[in-house]
């Protein structure tokens, strides 16, 4: 009776703990920058609650862009990051690299890792691209009589003259568009002499930092570099456009997650990178965002063939680009675009 009892005291005891480690793994908070507007939603909506409900823990969303999270790192040092972990355009992710704040990604606390195509895995093995948003050629059907097939077009088909939209060089995409004319015109992507020269010959542009849409709803340009999802929520909305898929290959946003190296919750951030990757959020990103998913358990059902057109075996169409090469010229780039292309 007496042992009976003692096991008894025993359970109670730690039943009694039950609700103190609960209340403590509710206590224990991520912090995630995220980009605003409908990703911010998302994240809210979806993201957020998958993973809490996964780990148990909070989440706490920093809403800002790539160069937001960039100036708040450098602000607090890579001894004191504000955040554990950033996802961002790899433009920005390869900057804070070489400055020191990203940890080498340790693989066995992602294994989903495993499952991602190599195209994502391009950063030395210092982060992994969550999903692309795969950019081609962006039109209105109903002022072009002849259709694009490739980037080359855009120099070569007389209607498009004078009414085509580039992104400004401000934005990842700008920087692109200026690797893939040095591409097309010249020996590679560092041949942006080749490539300045291929952009100044296009004549009078009209430059945007974010926004293609209005110019192209407007009927201010007819044809543009713009991504796949943005022209299949356009065509729902009644616009008369189109995408092609260029011949040459796509530029891509890129959504590059790195640990930061002396970030808090660590363990967590890990966990929340590994949900990331998972078949079950990239489900979520794709049918949120019509992205291209980087695990290759998970491709494009028929239903979403136009939403999503770059998937499984096409991922290898996606150009990559040396993205240290664009930072480390960034100043005279940045200048020669202002005097060149305007």
């Amino acid at each position: 009776m007496e042992l009976n009892r003692r096991q008894a005291l025993g359970a109670l005891a730690a039943a009694a703990l039950l609700p103190t480690r609960a209340a403590f793994a509710q206590q224990r908070t991520l912090i995630v920058p995220t980009l605003g507007g409908v990703w911010e939603q998302f994240w809210r909506d979806k993201i957020a609650p998958e993973f809490t409900k996964l780990s148990g823990a909070n989440v706490t969303l920093d809403v800002g862009n790539g160069r937001v999270f960039g100036a708040n790192l450098r602000a607090a040092g890579p001894q004191k990051p504000p955040y554990s972990i950033v996802m961002t355009n790899e433009v920005f992710s390869e900057g804070l690299r070489k400055e020191g704040f990203f940890e080498q990604l340790d693989l066995s606390k992602l294994p989903n890792y495993n499952s991602t195509y190599q195209v994502a895995r391009n950063t030395g093995g210092y982060g992994v691209v969550v999903c692309y948003s795969p950019v081609g050629i962006g039109y209105r059907t109903d002022m072009v009589q002849t259709p694009p097939k490739r980037w080359h077009d855009l120099w070569e088909n007389p209607e498009f003259r004078n009414r085509i939209g580039l992104y400004n060089f401000a934005n990842s995409a700008g920087k692109m568009e200026l690797l893939l004319a040095s591409r097309l015109f010249g020996k590679d992507q560092y041949d942006v002499d080749a490539g300045f020269k291929a952009l100044a010959d296009l004549g009078q542009v009209i430059q945007v930092d974010f926004n293609l849409s209005t110019a192209l709803a407007s009927g201010e340009i007819v044809v543009a570099p713009f991504d796949f999802a943005e022209i299949a929520r356009l065509k729902k909305q009644g616009l008369p456009v189109d995408y092609v898929v260029p011949e040459e290959g796509v530029m891509a946003f890129d959504q590059t997650l790195n640990i930061l190296a002396n970030g808090p919750e660590k363990e967590l951030s890990y966990q929340y990178a590994n949900f990331l990757l998972s078949p079950e959020a990239q489900e979520l990103l794709m049918r949120g965002f019509y992205v291209s998913p980087t695990n290759t358990a998970v491709k494009a059902p028929n239903e979403l063939a136009y939403e999503v057109p770059i998937s499984g075996d096409r991922m290898s169409e996606i150009l990559q680009w040396d993205w240290a090469f664009v930072n480390e010229h960034q100043n005279e780039l940045s200048e020669r675009w202002a005097s060149t292309v305007g």
